[in-house]
């Protein structure tokens, strides 16, 4: 590993920080951030470092204090704000208790911050205060863990690393691991690092770069340690090829979604939905493919940071079927329920030790193991899943490593149980907001126009999972990025023609290899034509058609395909218009065209409701624009009415404004509103319109 330490890199730090935040603290961003950018060493949110320096308060005392990373903060992108500040001495003094809640250590922190709006530091906070030196990293290196997760583990740590580092069996984070820390360098005061086992390293030093540089020394000796005494490295009984691997992650990945929906109670939402991400590569692929892979596979965490993410355990699916789709079916299926059948039994066997007010964990596995095939990694977003995926990736690598010279020793049961229903932890989920879209995906056609990206802009802020399709080229690409400066894991673009069905079910695949299966479908592609019915040019009408007739009924049928296999229903809003009702003069292709795609929509409401399918569409009158995005309808029939009417581009907004019953100009954002009603099921409907026009007597469904 890399030291990547660099006196003009501090420099850059302070210059930047320390004016404000001092040049300790900025000197210790520097280092954090070093650490935070290596995976080898944490991974999301994972481990703490700290720095001690002084701080000068209201009274104009300086006083000893210490900044210590705020609990689940990502050391990559950390900020000064990302440190928590707290009084020293009162800190230091604890020591002297025999033991501490959780509470009451929180509460100390609390009462000693030096800015009370300052987010909860650490857990581990005062293993960082009873160590006396400047800079403290604690990390969980692959490389230790590989060693300190074997049995006979100490032994291979001391042989690694030598005799100035102290060695620390497993304690539970929080006070009990600071007071046993404190003890072990009490009585190893010439100890420049702790390993503690089953969960990671500590190091120390007046300088920043000593601390980082210790800890980077000792990752390298603790590697090279690891290829000396390497054997017997797991071995596969057969190659999967990685496309083969890829190919069965999105055939099954519906159908796993559906299996690992949860149900609620409530007939309108009847389910709580995960994200999915396939966890697809060399390694993993020989690791599940491989003899001893089960075995070492269904051990426990690297580390208890990591049980809040990923369960205590992975589920592995046994000789899964590939070439019968139904028996595959049964097989996750039965895999599944065994898993949350023998989750409950472990929570069972310790729920005299849940803290009051800790809510059981639902039972469903966030790591499926298949061989064949890879892994599954399952969230409640993006990015959440995205953490879980990364975490199994570091593990399933780190357990092969001790797979390869020795056997795998891990936490004990009621340690799991303790760390994973520790109120610490979980106060890092409350945060968490329940948005009326969140675990749901959903794609719209033609997002690239006015009306798609205000839909796309209004499911993002409801918590939904949002891909826009259009046909490629540069709209569709600004909106991506737009989108995803805002929304981020949560937006993704596929270029998709709906005229052409092999392109639909490309589209719908690649959002299954991203998020595993899709909940919501926006039908809003669909194009204009402006002509005398007596001049029209029949190709011109096949165009539309083409798109407005063919592109609904081919996304209609992908649709159901879709949701029958994930099989937790699903919804469909067709963007139609009120052409359908009240048709005007001069567009006949698009008035005939849109109506006949919106019939199919009322078909599909009646064939699809027995897979709790609904379909459901709202009838906007005139968008011109989103924000600066404008539409492209009306960018191509907007000069020649216009011209019919004698009217500016102002003049015939205003127009149809005029024309409706509350003189209301309708936005992208009130038929997104509209959208918006039915993905959220408020009323038990389906094959309804709602009219998104100001009121227009004429074009009332009837």
């Amino acid at each position: 590993m890399e030291n990547r330490w660099s006196d003009d890199g501090a420099a850059g730090f302070i210059e930047k920080y320390g004016g404000k935040w001092g040049e300790d603290l900025a000197v210790g961003l520097f280092a954090a951030s070093l650490i935070g950018i290596e995976p080898g060493l944490v991974l999301h949110g994972g481990g703490n470092c700290s720095v001690k320096t002084s701080y000068k308060n209201l009274f104009g005392e300086t006083i000893p204090a210490i900044y210590v990373k705020a609990s689940g903060c990502n050391m990559a992108f950390i900020e000064p704000n990302g440190y928590t500040g707290m009084n020293l001495d009162p800190l230091r003094r604890l020591l002297s208790f025999p033991d501490l809640t959780d509470e009451e250590m929180v509460n100390e922190f609390r009462t000693h911050f030096l800015d009370a709006h300052a987010a909860t530091p650490s857990m581990e906070t005062l293993v960082h205060a009873f160590i006396a030196h400047k800079f403290v990293h604690h990390t969980h290196p692959d490389a230790i863990l590989a060693l300190s997760n074997q049995r006979d583990g100490e032994r291979l740590v001391r042989e690694a690393l030598g005799d100035a580092i102290a060695i620390l069996p497993y304690y539970p984070p929080g006070f009990k691991l600071a007071k046993a820390v404190a003890d072990k360098l009490e009585q190893n005061p010439a100890a420049h690092a702790i390993v503690l086992m089953q969960h990671g390293m500590i190091t120390w030093g007046e300088a920043a770069s000593e601390s980082y540089g210790t800890t980077i020394e000792l990752v390298n000796k603790a590697e090279a340690y690891l290829h000396r005494h390497a054997r017997t490295p797991l071995t596969p009984r057969n190659r999967t090829a990685l496309d083969e691997a890829q190919k069965r992650f999105t055939e099954i990945a519906p159908v796993v979604r559906g299996l690992l929906a949860r149900p609620t109670g409530d007939a309108d939402l009847p389910w709580t939905r995960t994200i999915l991400q396939p966890l697809i590569n060399r390694v993993v692929l020989d690791f599940v493919d491989s003899d001893g892979g089960k075995e070492i596979a269904l051990t426990p965490p690297l580390t208890s940071d990591h049980l809040i993410r990923t369960k205590p355990y992975y589920l592995w699916i046994d000789t899964p079927d590939f070439a019968n789709s139904q028996n595959l079916r049964g097989q996750f299926s039965d895999a599944i329920k065994m898993y949350a059948s023998e989750y409950d039994s472990y929570v069972d066997r310790h729920i005299t030790d849940m803290p009051q007010g800790v809510q059981r964990m639902d039972p469903m596995p966030r790591v499926i193991l298949v061989p064949g095939m890879g892994a599954i990694c399952a969230g409640k977003d993006a990015a959440a899943t995205h953490i879980i995926r990364d975490i199994a990736e570091h593990t399933l690598a780190v357990k092969a490593q001790i797979a390869a010279m020795g056997t795998y020793s891990g936490m004990n049961e009621k340690d799991i149980f303790d760390m994973e229903y520790r109120v610490l932890q979980h106060s890092k989920l409350k945060g968490d907001k329940s948005l009326a879209l969140a675990n749901q995906v959903a794609l719209i056609t033609g997002a690239a126009g006015a009306i798609g990206s205000g839909i796309a802009q209004e499911l993002l802020e409801q918590g939904c999972h949002v891909a826009v399709t259009d046909l490629g080229g540069a709209p569709l690409e600004t909106l991506v990025s737009e989108l995803k400066s805002a929304f981020g894991e949560r937006v993704m673009g596929v270029a998709l023609d709906v005229t052409n069905p092999a392109s639909v079910a490309d589209g719908f695949n690649a959002v299954i290899r991203s998020w595993g299966g899709i909940d919501l479908v926006i039908l809003n592609a669909g194009v204009a034509h402006v002509s005398a019915i007596s001049e029209m040019n029949i190709e011109s009408f096949r165009k539309l058609s083409k798109i407005n007739v063919d592109g609904t009924l081919l996304m209609l049928a992908e649709s159901i395909r879709h949701f029958k296999l994930q099989g937790t229903g699903g919804d469909i809003v067709m963007v139609s218009t009120k052409n359908v009702f009240a048709p005007g003069a001069r567009f006949g292709a698009y008035s005939a065209t849109k109506a006949a795609g919106h019939q199919l929509a009322r078909i599909a409401s009646q064939e699809f409701a027995e897979h709790d399918v609904r379909v459901n569409m709202v009838a906007p009158d005139a968008v011109f624009s989103h924000g600066a995005r404008k539409s492209g309808l009306w960018t191509e029939i907007g000069p020649e009415r216009m011209s019919a009417r004698g009217l500016s581009p102002e003049g015939l907004e205003e127009y149809y404004r005029n024309r409706n019953l509350l003189k209301a100009k309708v936005t992208a954002r009130h038929v997104a509103k509209a959208v918006l009603f039915f993905a959220t099921r408020q009323t038990p409907t389906t094959g309804a319109t709602i009219p998104v026009d100001g009121g227009l007597p004429d074009a009332t469904p009837r």
